[in-house]
């Protein structure tokens, strides 16, 4: 078992949850410059639930769709830095957690969701001498999440609040650390500095597959658990008014990946991990990755009424100033009709 520390200390710095961590560096699939011309500059996480940009990039759907254009790929730690490139032009559309682009939109950024990637992908886990089995019992425990108010961290702590607790951050009984990047998890775990986390996949099935540690909520279970994205497809309206046919392209493209995922999944799980290797020079677990597939749910479908209840639901827990207000945040008109043609 402690053989994978060292190396997912190492994985981390690129494979992360949608969320996001402190981590500041951003690295490119290649040398990447500000987007001029045809030039088109995609961003995404060599992540799990990135699995149909990851697809896209390594298969050559972006090539042969965008054939007249430049394309960079540039790969993110955070959705932090995510949304600071696609805020300075650096990337042009690309794939994020939806937390960062929804506060991005909320304060006035110029972002649009045009599609969906995934769904789900969330796991509650506790560590295997907790004694946490059930949300019940997380009084007087301690949570770790990846993100200050990030799409898991609300997930949790919503469904705490109503069965009456409440994290220290509000006053109440439920210690949470935040910013914990996932493969820290396994460290915090294993050396009985937290309880449980909100944990991204594929960490918290490697949590359970190689740490023992104890469901408390399967991803399906968490709040808006089948239906809330974990990565959406964004670009700006800006990029998007004076660029449709490029726009179009690419979600051709993310068409053919979702789908080419959708029904390969023992060659995309092994496309994920080679990537993660080229990055990091580490492999995760076959096993664990088989089992956080089935903890997702790769789609192109796009549920704005989930994104609402999510920005709700953070709004409630006092992660948002203003009562959040998401119209024109999503806009799936362009894909709808690509679905439609088929």
């Amino acid at each position: 078992m402690k053989k994978w520390i060292g190396g997912l200390f190492i994985t981390a710095a690129m494979v992360l949850s949608a969320c996001g961590t402190e981590e500041e560096e951003t690295s490119s699939g290649t040398d990447s410059t500000e987007a001029s011309g045809g030039e088109v500059n995609i961003g995404y996480f060599p992540n799990l639930d990135h699995a149909a940009a990851i697809v896209g990039k390594e298969k050559g759907y972006f090539e042969d769709e965008m054939e007249n254009q430049d394309l960079e790929f540039m790969n993110f730690p955070n959705g932090n830095d995510f949304v600071e490139a696609l805020d300075t032009g650096v990337i042009d559309l690309g794939y994020v957690g939806p937390g960062p682009a929804i506060n991005y939109y909320l304060t006035g950024g110029d972002v649009v969701v045009i599609g969906s990637a995934a769904n789900g992908a969330t796991l509650i886990v506790s560590r295997e001498d907790s004694g946490i089995h059930s949300l019940e019992d997380f009084a007087g425990s301690s949570f770790c999440t990846p993100g200050n108010g990030c799409t898991h961290n609300v997930q949790l702590e919503i469904m705490l609040q109503e069965i009456g607790l409440k994290s220290n951050r509000r006053g109440g009984e439920v210690e949470h650390q935040s910013r914990v990047n996932p493969a820290s998890m396994v460290a915090m775990f294993e050396q009985g500095q937290i309880d449980a986390a909100a944990a991204p996949e594929p960490w918290g099935t490697l949590l359970v597959e190689e740490h023992n540690a104890n469901v408390v909520t399967e991803w399906n279970e968490v709040f808006l658990g089948e239906e809330l994205a974990s990565v959406v497809m964004v670009t700006s309206t800006e990029f998007l008014e004076e660029n449709p046919e490029v726009v179009e392209q690419a979600l051709q493209a993310h068409k053919k990946s979702v789908e080419f995922a959708q029904n390969n999944e023992a060659e995309t799980l092994e496309t994920v991990n080679n990537l993660i290797y080229d990055l990091t020079q580490t492999k995760l677990p076959e096993e664990v990755l088989e089992k956080a597939w089935q903890r997702m749910e790769i789609t192109t479908e796009t549920h704005a009424e989930a994104l609402q209840a999510w920005a709700d639901a953070s709004y409630e827990l006092e992660f948002m100033d203003e009562d959040p207000n998401l119209d024109g945040f999503v806009d799936t008109s362009m894909l709808d009709k690509i679905l439609e043609e088929e």
